[in-house]
Order: structure tokens, then sequence, then C-alpha cells
């Protein structure tokens, strides 16, 4: 009976955003996959992490579905590097098969790795710059693998790359002082092309960002659900847009 119910409701969420406001770019902390593994009984963490990978398609079937263009998934920050093994090896190689995946022929989504590759073992690595060209060709919408990220590193690194690219041009520091704005550092980031987050899930109750994208979303929208990501439904999922659609985005006026 419950599930019926939950069918019905959903349908008419669905039907609800017809027409309605829809991001463009949706990020997703995906968050509880440890606390899920233990809530029901599990020692090893790492089917938590499983189970949350698995969830990964369905979340791109709901996005393509919807009209989502771009979403970036919160995979490992630089501070999860810290992580006792063997949990650690167990979530990198996780990450790597999601990767794989979402490479494989038939794929719809182009794969993009944002993090600091330099953090990161180099199977991994090579692993995630595999499933970027293998998937570059795609006609489709960019799902970004945030892996070794962290907001305050990324813009570190646009500021170096700014500045790399700008000694290469013979630019003076002078001249550069005056005609450096903040779409110029913008060029640099992770995700320089891409439209900003409209839209951030954060799944398990948590409502922090936890350094994620701290320079893009900036006007984003934010949606907290205590749900851990591997129990994160359709319903879920469309309850966001639902939230989304019925803002008025002043865009910090």
């Amino acid at each position: 009976m419950r599930e019926a119910i939950l069918e019905v409701y959903e349908r008419r969420l669905a039907r609800a955003l017809e027409g309605a406001d829809i991001p463009r770019h949706v990020g997703v902390i995906m968050d509880g996959n440890r606390r899920w593994a233990r809530a029901i009984g599990l020692e090893d963490v790492a089917h938590g992490h499983r189970r949350g990978a698995d969830k990964i398609v369905d979340l791109l079937d709901w996005c393509e579905d919807a009209g989502v263009s771009v979403v970036t998934l919160f995979m490992l920050s630089t501070d999860n590097l810290r992580r006792p093994e063997p949990e650690l090896s167990a979530l990198l190689r996780i990450i790597e098969d999601v990767a794989v995946d979402l490479s494989r022929p038939g794929g719809r989504w182009q794969v993009r790795a944002m993090g600091a590759p330099e953090v990161l073992p180099t199977e991994t690595v090579a692993v995630l710059k595999q499933a970027e060209e293998d998937t570059r060709e795609r006609p489709g919408g960019t799902v970004n693998l945030a892996v070794g990220y962290g907001g305050r590193r990324e813009i570190a690194d646009a500021v170096r790359s700014l500045l790399a690219a700008h000694a290469e041009r013979g630019t003076s520091l002078e001249e550069l002082v005056d005609s450096l704005d903040v779409e110029h550092i913008a060029e640099h980031l992770y995700t320089a092309g891409q439209p900003d987050p409209d839209l951030v899930i954060r799944t398990s109750g948590e409502q922090r960002l936890s350094g994620f994208l701290l320079w893009q979303t900036a006007n984003a929208e934010f949606h907290f659900t205590d749900v851990y990501w591997p129990d994160f439904r359709r319903v879920d999922f469309l309850r966001a847009l639902r939230d989304y659609s019925a803002r008025h985005r002043r865009f910090g006026g």
C-alpha cells in the first residue's frame, strides 16, 4: 500500500514540474554512505560506498528526464584522503569503477574529472582521464566527478593558472592588477565553460557545503534532505526540483 501511495505522489510531483523552471546544473553532495551501512548493521562501510555508487546511474537518468544538462557529483574531498585504510583504497576502487561504467559504449553523458590529480594515486588519475577521453564526443550532458576536490584548493589553483597564463604572455603585475576581475578567475576554475550550479542537493541531514564549489555556488539554491544517499529516490529528487522551481531567485538582490 505504501509503495502504491508513493508512486501516485511521485507521478503528481512529475506532473507539477511540467513547464516549471528546471536547473541547468545540479550539484550533489552524496553524503551518508557510511552511516547507511552502519544503520543496517554492516561493519564494512565499503558496502555503503558501493550502494551509493550504484545510485549514480539512477540519478543521471532522472536528470536527463528532467532536462538537467550538467551534474557535478562530490565523490571524494581532499579531506577524505585522510580516511584510514582499507576504506580509502576501497573507495578509490569504487570511484574508478563508476568512471569506467559511465564511459562504456552506449552511454550518453560526457565524463569530466575535476580536482587535484596530484593528490590521487596514479592509477585513479589514469582511469579518470581515460573516461574523459572515451566520452569526449558524446552529444549528451556533462557529469563532473569531483575527486580529490577541495573548494579552497580549486580557487588557489585558478589563481595560479591565471598568473601563469599572464606571465607566459608577458603581462606585467601592474597590468594584471588593473585588468583582473571575477570573470578572469572563473575562466580558470575546474568548471570553466560550464554554467554555475543552480541547485545543490545534500543528503544525510547535514546542512553545510563542506567546501563544495565555493566559488560557483554564490547564487545557487540549496536543498537538504535527511535521506542517506544510498536510499535517495526519484521522489526525493523531484521534491528538490519542486522546491527549486518554487523559489524566486534573487541572485544576491
